[in-house]
């Protein structure tokens, strides 16, 4: 056999002329034109298949990138919502979950709350300043404190609305007495008719003013001295070291003091630069002043406690 004729790119092959010479105008098709259609479609079909391919993996990682930037958003959202709650002193814990806090409330705290608890809590919170009461955890733990010592005789400085001065009326015995101060006797006249209504109104004197005054009164008598078993304090905090000179001769050694808001909502770590509101700012050094001090008071054992905004107990052992 002769050699193969060759074939052009388009799949073609000269016909020989009458001379065994190649003709430049003389061509035959060597292929069908279905071999043709079938030679240009799958390349075109492939190219078409892989820009589709492209297509949805370009629209799949847009859509991949979009979901993590909205996750980021809402966890960085969740994130500064909680800690623009924790920076407000009126946020009543300072664990770092929400989730635990209410746990907290919802297990232990809020089925084994008292009636006329409950109904002065839910009275407060429609207050405009309701930030200041005491919460319903401390509340509980004040409660339980007091029937662990036994306390008869009591002293309550700021009292708002009366929520704390309430758990210490239902732990102390029907003879028991709280002497309690306020600059504000509007606010206890609003929890008053709960605390009536308890059954617990005749235990408690309460005098609207400054307590400093009371104090030295007090103090002035000998026989004051080392009368009380447990003295709490939620008022100004500039004044803290001042009641705490006069209230360390008031309370009998192996009483107790409590010093509410002595972690002052986490401030008392904040570094200077921080963001702080204004009052925040100025009473966070007194309170850190004020926990220098009783840190290296010989007269007492102290136990601070994370308990609603910080709570520090302060036993006199001499």
């Amino acid at each position: 056999m002769g050699p193969s004729p060759a074939f052009d790119q388009f799949g073609t092959s000269p016909t020989p002329d009458r001379g065994g010479k190649r003709s430049n105008l003389d061509f035959r098709l060597h292929i069908t034109p279905l071999h043709f259609f079938f030679q240009l479609r799958f390349p075109i079909q492939r190219k078409l298949k892989l820009a589709q391919v492209h297509k949805q993996r370009k629209a799949k990682r847009k859509k991949l990138f979009i979901s993590r930037v909205l996750a980021m958003a809402t966890n960085t959202q969740e994130q500064q919502s909680q800690a623009g709650r924790h920076q407000e002193v009126g946020h009543k814990s300072l664990l770092q979950s929400d989730a635990l806090y209410q746990y907290i409330l919802e297990t232990s705290v809020y089925p084994r709350e008292p009636e006329p608890m409950k109904e002065l809590r839910e009275l407060t919170a429609k207050h405009p300043w309701n930030l200041m009461t005491t919460s319903a955890d401390e509340g509980q733990f004040l409660n339980m404190l007091l029937k662990l010592i036994n306390a008869k005789n009591t002293m309550e400085i700021g009292v708002y609305t009366g929520y704390s001065l309430l758990a210490t009326a239902l732990a102390i015995p029907d003879d028991g007495k709280i002497l309690a101060m306020d600059v504000n006797r509007e606010n206890y006249e609003l929890g008053l008719p709960v605390i009536q209504k308890a059954g617990v109104a005749h235990k408690i004197d309460f005098k609207e003013g400054p307590a400093l005054p009371v104090l030295d009164q007090l103090v002035e008598d000998e026989k004051n001295h080392g009368s009380f078993d447990f003295i709490f304090v939620d008022a100004d905090k500039d004044n803290y070291l001042n009641y705490h000179k006069r209230l360390i001769e008031l309370v009998k050694v192996g009483g107790l003091i409590g010093y509410d808001n002595t972690l002052w909502n986490g401030s008392v770590v904040a570094p200077p630069d921080a963001p702080l509101r204004k009052y925040v700012r100025y009473y966070r050094d007194f309170v850190m002043e004020l926990n220098k001090a009783l840190a290296v008071d010989p007269r007492i054992e102290i136990c601070m406690l994370p308990v609603g905004d910080g709570i520090t107990l302060c036993r006199r052992v001499k």
